[in-house]
């Protein structure tokens, strides 16, 4: 059995799930992996320099084990994320770290610990076995998946999954990921997938569109209401694309922060009307390395009133990390929140505690999200309310330069990669609804 005869079932219109569980498995596939002998590759390079076009391989590996509570899916298409780069590069730390970990759980984890790491946290795909205990998906069935990987055996999360302190993410800190051609998944990392999308378009929310979604929208979150001036840092890049979609369809006036011309043009296209360029208007927030320049803040603070009628900030979605977080602290209205989910620029922040404890503001840690924000945010995404922002698409031995892009951000909004499918457009079921979203749909892929 081989991987084209799986895709030839998955083609065929009258495929039926039977004939999905009847397919014999292979008893290999290809993978985009990093090796565990090369973690030190990079040593003594600057962030920058580190290159992942030299450390992610496509390589053949042998089909995982099916546990309990799990899937087995053919990966039509997947995507990059930054923690698909913070893998390659090996930093904070190299990812072996938390296959090590993990496989000492229990003796069906110690399959995670491998010489190599199948990498990548988003897929669009169809499945082809589940394991003992799956009643909720069949062969057949055609699926993406969140990337929360969690056991729930502590009582820690079962108010908030992300709370459970076997919490990882999937294809980051567990392996068999997304960017294969099979992916190993729990189950209750499957939902629908949006009949109205590609493949690749289907694959190209997932990680991003629940992680912004949690960070703005949710209770966890910020919880946004009607009216809130939302500031959104890299507002056409792929964490911001879904929030400055989410504040527009939740009532509330998104303040896009971008980079150039081109990215404030996206905005405007997704319907924002208050964007600041902040090359053209040349925000320094640190005068060196070591020091911070409140004249900016000010400046900035005045900028955002100019756009706002003289309001200030309720929500700022951060994620930009070191290089901005004085200045979203400073700028937040008394009494507003500033939600984190990452730290682009670095990890050690600073900010004056005078402007947040005197004036009452909130700063909010968020990660990713539970199943069930993250089942809301596809929600969303299946009924046309937000729409993905794939930009370019590449192929599976392409990786490393589709890594390589998003390392130096030379991307907008999201970057796709094709695993199983032979071309892009493929997997169309509702053509209809398409459509009818077709001009938002394409939006990244017109510029």
């Amino acid at each position: 059995m081989t991987v084209k005869d799986i895709l030839a079932a998955i083609q065929s219109p009258d495929s039926t799930s039977e004939d999905f569980a009847a397919l014999p498995l292979p008893e290999s596939y290809r993978a985009i992996t990093v090796h565990k002998d090369e973690t030190e590759m990079f040593a003594g390079l600057a962030t920058r320099d580190k290159d992942p076009r030299k450390s992610i391989h496509l390589d053949e590996v042998p089909l995982p084990e099916l546990g309990p509570g799990e899937a087995l899916v053919a990966v039509m298409a997947s995507s990059v994320n930054y923690n698909s780069v913070w893998t390659s590069i090996f930093e904070p730390l190299s990812t072996f770290g938390f296959l090590e970990r993990y496989g000492r759980t229990s003796e069906l984890a110690k399959r995670h610990d491998l010489p190599y790491h199948i990498i990548g946290s988003d897929l669009a795909g169809v499945v082809l076995r589940t394991g003992p205990g799956v009643n909720a998906w069949r062969p057949g069935d055609e699926v993406v998946a969140h990337c929360l990987s969690v056991e729930l055996e502590s009582s820690d999360g079962h108010n908030d999954t992300m709370l459970d302190p076997e919490q990882r993410i999937w294809g980051f800190e567990t392996n068999f990921g997304g960017l294969a051609e099979i992916a190993l998944v729990k189950s209750n990392q499957l939902m629908p997938k949006p009949d109205h999308l590609s493949w690749e378009e289907a694959a190209a929310p997932g990680l991003v569109n629940s992680t912004a979604y949690r960070q703005l929208v949710s209770r966890n979150g910020a919880g946004m209401k009607q009216g809130d001036n939302v500031l959104i840092w890299g507002a056409s890049g792929g964490l911001g694309s879904y929030a400055t979609q989410f504040a527009l369809a939740g009532g509330a006036n998104p303040i896009c922060v971008v980079s150039s011309p081109q990215k404030a043009e996206i905005c405007r296209s997704m319907g924002a009307e208050a964007i600041i360029d902040r090359n053209a208007e040349g925000y320094k927030f640190w005068k060196d390395e070591h020091t911070q320049d409140p004249k900016e803040w000010k400046r900035f603070g005045k900028r955002i009133r100019e756009l706002t009628g003289g309001e200030d900030i309720d929500i700022v979605f951060e994620h930009p990390g070191r290089e901005t977080f004085g200045a979203s602290v400073f700028v937040t209205r008394k009494g507003g929140t500033i939600t984190t989910c990452a730290s682009t620029s670095g990890y050690m922040h600073e900010y004056d505690n005078r402007y947040l404890w005197m004036s009452l503001k909130r700063i909010i840690g968020s990660h990713f999200a539970n199943y069930r924000e993250a089942w809301e945010a596809n929600r969303l995404i299946a009924k046309g309310k937000i729409h993905p922002t794939l930009s370019k698409v590449y192929s599976l031995q392409d990786t490393g330069q589709a890594a390589y892009d998003v390392h130096r951000n030379l991307h907008q909004g999201k970057v796709g990669v094709l695993c199983m499918a032979p071309e892009e457009g493929l997997g169309v079921r509702d053509h209809a609804k398409r459509a009818e979203h077709i001009d938002a749909i394409n939006r990244f892929r017109n510029i």
